[in-house]
């Protein structure tokens, strides 16, 4: 198991309650908006966590769809399964494997929420994601969806906090390196927004029909586009 994995599942009920909570949701919700998918669709969601975007994408390609979640977590899979099983959808699915490696040949749409920044190399994840939908009639569909530092003029004045956030969740953190985190130009959150732009990069450089929206006071941005089908 890796740090990562180790970390997600020993705060898997943590995860679980901010991952749901009515803000999040709504942002999920837009995210979901943002593939544009139609009954029927299969669509991948990379890092799934405890399933809390599922029922978003299970209303989006109803009955006659599929949904396959792909995590690399077992305590956050099982509270996914529980969710679908409470749910008795048949066609939702989630398996465990890393999100670098597709749990299917091809798909119409992939999502991928608050993931890229646990990546070793996000642009070439999101170039394998791309392939992965470039297949489907009139192309595939891909969004990201990931939190960096806000420009916003609100957001700016939480930029400490959320730097303090991210330092939290990283696995090998350290209390001190919360407090750290809290200093302009400590670079604690460097490396995630450098993942971050750099999965953008990789998508913006694929994808046409690119929309780009803001939410959270700056702080949660969607990036979506269609790959192939020309």
């Amino acid at each position: 198991m890796t740090a990562v994995a180790e970390f997600y599942g020993d705060n898997a009920a943590l995860y679980d309650r901010v991952a749901t909570l009515p803000p999040v949701g709504r942002w999920r919700a837009r995210a979901v908006a943002a593939l544009d998918l139609d009954p029927g669709d299969t669509v991948v969601e990379m890092g799934c966590g405890t399933g809390a975007n599922l029922p978003y994408l299970r209303r989006a390609v109803g009955p006659g769809g599929r949904v396959v979640g792909l995590d690399l977590t077992r305590p956050l899979l099982e509270r996914a399964r529980g969710r679908i099983t409470r749910e008795g959808w048949v066609n939702v699915h989630v398996v465990q494997g890393d999100a670098t490696e597709a749990p299917v040949e091809t798909a119409d749409a992939l999502l991928a929420t608050f993931v890229v920044g646990l990546l070793a190399d996000p642009a070439d994840a999101v170039a394998d994601w791309c392939d992965l939908v470039a297949g489907a009639a009139e192309g595939g569909r891909l969004a990201l969806v990931d939190a960096t530092a806000s420009d916003h003029p609100a957001g700016r004045l939480l930029n400490p906090a959320f730097r303090a956030f991210v330092a939290a969740g990283a696995p090998s953190s350290s209390p001190a390196d919360v407090a750290r985190a809290l200093v302009p130009g400590s670079g604690l959150a460097a490396p995630l927004s450098e993942r971050v732009r750099a999965s953008r990069r990789a998508l913006t450089a694929r994808a046409r029909d690119r929309r780009y929206e803001r939410m959270g006071l700056g702080f949660v941005g969607v990036l979506s586009g269609r790959v192939g089908g020309v």
